[in-house]
């Protein structure tokens, strides 16, 4: 787990935990880190603004401030079950943990009745899907959100393996495959990778430059952002 993910994930469990904390050793034997790489981090979101509290005496540690948490959530069962569904029938979909953490969190601020109702609902829908890929998905993502390069190893449909350079533009979803749309710094061309055969990626410190949309071409008259 890289860096930025471990603060996603101390200040997401402080949320979890409410006026109850977490202390530092329960933090670093759940993310298999020591206590004083837990301190550095919290005091790291504590410098970025995030309002969290340090409780002193036995039993003391962390405590993130109830302002920070998220209001009630007015989701039925219903609507829950169907974030649920469509999650876990697009495992292998950009984005698919931070939906997965997102769904966490509105089942956390459900109601009891809601969410017993809701996990009773859900265990009558069952989805076979595949498995998710969080390796290089998560860095491909990475790439997407803060505008960087990043270093693919990519398999064509031949088998061939290369390594390339590119700049994410978009990811777009077409029949049943999903393709990340870059500028190719090999080939100096707009290209198409299928999002599966993508087998490792590294995010380099270089940020992708902004080019006209129109160089990776038009959309269909069917297709449409993410709304």
């Amino acid at each position: 787990m890289n860096r930025t993910d471990r603060l996603h994930a101390v200040s997401e469990e402080l949320r979890r935990a409410g006026p109850r904390g977490r202390t530092a050793h329960r933090l670093a034997a759940w993310l298999e880190v020591s206590p004083r790489t837990i301190k550095r981090d919290v005091a790291a979101l504590q410098q970025a603004g995030v309002p969290i509290w340090a409780t002193a005496g036995p039993g003391g540690g962390y405590v993130l401030d109830a302002a920070a948490t998220l209001p009630p959530v007015n989701l039925t069962p219903a609507q829950a079950v169907a974030v649920a569904v469509a999650l876990a029938g697009a495992t292998d979909a950009p984005f698919a943990a931070d939906g997965r953490a997102a769904l966490e969190k509105v089942v956390d601020v459900m109601g009891p009745g809601a969410r017993a109702e809701a996990e009773r609902l859900g265990g009558r829908v069952w989805v076979r899907a595949g498995r998710g890929r969080p390796g290089p998905a998560a860095v491909v993502e990475e790439a997407l959100l803060r505008r960087r390069v990043v270093a693919i190893r990519y398999r064509d449909g031949e088998g061939t393996v290369s390594r390339r350079r590119v700049e994410p533009h978009l990811l777009a979803r077409t029949g049943d495959r999903w393709y990340l749309i870059a500028w190719c710094r090999d080939r100096q061309a707009p290209r198409w990778f299928r999002w599966d055969r993508i087998e490792g990626a590294d995010l380099t410190t270089e940020t992708a430059p902004h080019r006209d949309p129109e160089v990776f071409g038009t959309p269909p008259p069917d297709a449409h952002a993410v709304r």
